[in-house]
């Protein structure tokens, strides 16, 4: 695909509203996380632990987890999820607008396609059949929640094997290898 040249041209393009939250079905629910208490602890647990840092390179200080909680619930462009199975939260996940992240330098983005990161907290609950049971929800209640939006995308670095199978097996397609800031991802789409 062709990089693009200018995502602020991007950006002034998409028209489209903040990312919504997904409505799931149960076993599943999705909801906002508090960027304090036992969320925001949670969230900076789960993306401090090595299986998660080591492809998300989000292993930060609890205040800055505090401050990115707090710009993405007071923005438009990112929201962030817990998402619990059987009423215990097991994945934290975030739906952005593709158009206004970096990946639209990659590809090119229509002002309603998604973007999602979904990452699994707990080690033990790794390789149980989570993310591949939940994409197909979370796709189908995103879709229905903004009927603009015809693609969804996600960006799992190259070398996240795991990552990249749940995806596929999720109903996601590879599309291309691309550069972004901090890895080399696999392009994968998602059509309505």
């Amino acid at each position: 695909m062709k990089p693009v040249s200018h995502l602020d041209s991007y950006r002034r393009h998409a028209t489209a509203g903040a990312p919504p939250v997904p409505e799931l079905t149960a076993p599943w629910e999705a909801r906002l996380p508090r960027p304090d208490g036992y969320d925001l602890h949670l969230v900076h647990r789960w993306n401090s632990a090595p299986h998660v840092a080591a492809f998300s390179r989000q292993a930060w200080p609890l205040p800055r987890w505090e401050e990115q909680l707090r710009t993405h619930l007071g923005g438009d462009d990112v929201r962030p999820l817990l998402i619990s199975w059987h009423g215990r939260p097991v994945i934290y996940a975030e739906v952005y607008r593709a158009a206004r992240a970096a990946v639209a330098r990659c590809y090119q983005a229509r002002p309603h396609d998604l973007g999602l990161n979904v990452a699994v907290g707990e080690l033990a609950m790794t390789d149980q059949g989570l993310v591949r049971s939940l994409l197909p929800r979370l796709t189908d209640a995103l879709f229905e929640a903004d009927p603009h939006c015809t693609r969804i995308v996600v960006e799992p670095d190259v070398r996240n094997a795991r990552a990249i199978r749940s995806f596929e097996a999720g109903g996601f397609m590879a599309a291309d290898e691309v550069m972004l800031p901090n890895k080399l991802a696999l392009l994968m789409v998602c059509k309505r």
